[in-house]
């Protein structure tokens, strides 16, 4: 009803907005345009003006024809082209030939206000169009005359107009914060603001306490939100430097919690980890942000506000979900992977979640939230967190949030004479099957071993309802391949640097099935899975281990062959 109103609300003011276009207002010039921090390439600003048009892994061609006219291959594809982010290749290339294209597709954007295609007044992609415009606009004004200016300072503050508006009908979380930092740009980059400069600085520091946790991590649980978030907010502070305006406490104190949080979620070759939602994150842009961080320090292993821990052991990494999922209105995009983890060693990744494609996600959006494609237990092919399925109410609430899933996860870690060790449960599945999950994991001193132990037990008070069988999963990254070996008891993994790593269950049998790993720069890639299959009736807990071999992968196999192979009657 409250999201209902809010509509009512923002369909009447659509009156307001267009008698406003009358009255342009006293924003009668830019001060300041400013930084991109995302990545520039120039070889596309060729491609844009020989009206190719590449986003979302889709290409259209022009053909003579308004690009903004033309219908998109899919609603990725628009979203970038409606975003205009993609100026930032045009003045890469810093010609007068793309000066000229950049201000004649701007122009032709600006001109033709009745264009009606619903996604450019959605929120997130209203607000990305502002900040683009506001960014790139030396490159449009740079060889303009004076009329072109004020037609592109008109369209500019219609679009802000649309965008105060659309305070009203946003969904939460990110694409809110997307909406209050691009308000809080337009105030500082135009003239006679001072009044809206207060007002967008004062709603921006409140969604900042709000959204980002004590511990750095956003409250949707979600990596990708930091890299997202901090690509706005670092040019924001200079902006505000710029305009000798003192920038707000909030702003300063998230950056600065934002930053470690940054570090904690990633491994040895620069990827983050694959939880609630994340998916490939542009490199060269991480590296960016990084280099505001003045600290440089090692990350922390504890975040207990967003749930997560990490073990680092010379040169092997950790990475655990020990949190309970986000609330529903910002869980739209979490996954049901409570205590899954990531594991790499050095520049490989060894096991890791599915995680999230860049583009064409509505095709693995339902399996990738599962907790079948996460490397933890699952019980009878359940996820442990549900999710909103009706179409109806997906509409409604622009997403599919979870309505149920883990209330109590705990965790404990100490330091113990081999290693460190982390204990840790959660209660997502007593409603439906009466049973807790119980992990506990301990690396090793050094980093060459991985201990673990996966259980299911009653919860108190409860007796375990309905199936019995359970499943542990170790999704493999696809450049690691594993062959599984003769005992069915393990499985021998060989790194992309040719370092070994053995998998081995000496109680259970060993399944080596096929999966897939959605996070990759070119989509979704084919992989494996270590599965292993058992039933509570009979086996209540599996035990395991990762070990780093000194040998190579023929002398490790044939070592285990012969330790495997029985002695022969004298």
């Amino acid at each position: 009803m409250s999201r209902s109103a809010r509509t009512v609300i923002a369909r009447a003011t659509g009156a307001t907005v267009a008698v406003s276009r009358l009255w342009p207002g006293r924003a009668d010039r830019l001060i300041i345009a400013p930084h991109d921090l995302r990545t520039a390439d120039a070889t596309r600003a060729a491609e844009i003006y020989a009206g190719r048009f590449v986003f979302a892994g889709k290409i259209v061609t022009c053909h003579g024809r308004s690009i903004f006219d033309l219908e998109p291959p899919s609603e990725d594809w628009e979203a970038a082209l409606l975003g205009f982010g993609w100026l930032r290749h045009l003045r890469a290339a810093d010609t007068a030939l793309t000066r000229a294209n950049a201000r004649s597709l701007v122009d032709d954007w600006i001109s033709n206000p009745a264009r009606k295609r619903p996604l450019e007044r959605r929120p997130d992609v209203l607000a990305r169009r502002v900040i683009s415009l506001l960014s790139q606009a030396p490159l449009v004004l740079g060889d303009t005359d004076g009329k072109f200016y004020r037609k592109y300072l008109r369209g500019l503050t219609r679009e802000i107009r649309y965008l105060r508006y659309a305070m009203f009908d946003i969904v939460d979380g990110v694409p809110r914060l997307q909406v209050l930092i691009a308000l809080c740009y337009a105030s500082l980059c135009l003239a006679n603001q001072a009044r809206h400069i207060r007002a967008a600085t004062r709603r921006l520091s409140d969604e900042l306490q709000r959204q980002i946790l004590p511990d750095g991590g956003h409250i949707s649980r979600n990596p990708g939100a930091l890299v997202e978030l901090l690509s706005d907010l670092l040019p924001l502070r200079q902006t505000f430097a710029a305009r000798n305006i003192a920038p707000p406490p909030a702003l300063l104190n998230a950056i600065d919690r934002m930053m470690p949080m940054l570090r904690f979620f990633r491994h040895g070759d620069g990827s983050f980890a694959l939880f609630n939602g994340m998916s490939n994150a542009p490199s060269d842009l991480v590296a960016t942000l990084l280099a505001y961080d003045d600290t440089h320090g090692v990350p922390m292993a504890s975040m207990p506000h967003t749930g997560f821990q990490r073990l680092d052991a010379g040169t092997t990494t950790v990475i655990i979900d020990t949190g309970p999922p986000p609330p529903p209105n910002v869980s739209q995009e979490a996954h049901a992977g409570c205590l899954s983890f990531e594991l790499s060693s050095g520049a490989s990744r060894i096991v890791v979640n599915c995680g999230m494609p860049s583009t064409g996600r509505d095709n693995w959006r339902t399996f990738a939230r599962s907790t079948m494609a996460h490397s933890t237990l699952t019980y009878h092919d359940t996820s442990s967190c549900q999710f909103v399925e009706l179409s109806a109410m997906k509409r409604l609430l622009q997403g599919s949030p979870i309505v149920s899933g883990p209330a109590n996860v705990e965790s404990y870690r100490e330091a113990v004479a081999d290693g460190d060790l982390l204990t840790a449960s959660q209660d997502g599945y007593v409603a439906r099957f009466g049973i807790l999950h119980r992990r506990v994991l301990m690396i090793s001193q050094d980093g060459g071993r991985l201990d673990g132990e996966d259980t299911v037990s009653p919860a108190p008070g409860a007796r375990i309802k309905g199936a019995t069988d359970f499943a542990l999963r170790f999704h493999l990254h696809p450049a690691v391949k594993a062959s599984r070996l003769s005992d069915a008891r393990g499985v021998m993994l060989v790194l992309p640097n040719r370092d070994v790593w053995t998998f081995e269950a000496l109680d259970d049998k060993v399944d080596l099935e096929d999966s897939v790993f959605l996070a990759g720069n070119d989509g979704p890639r084919r992989t494996a899975q270590i599965v292993i299959r058992q039933d509570s009736r009979h086996a209540s807990s599996i035990r395991w281990s990762f070990v780093r071999s000194s040998a190579s992968a023929a002398t490790t196999n044939a070592r285990r062959s012969a330790r495997r192979e029985p002695e022969l009657p004298l």
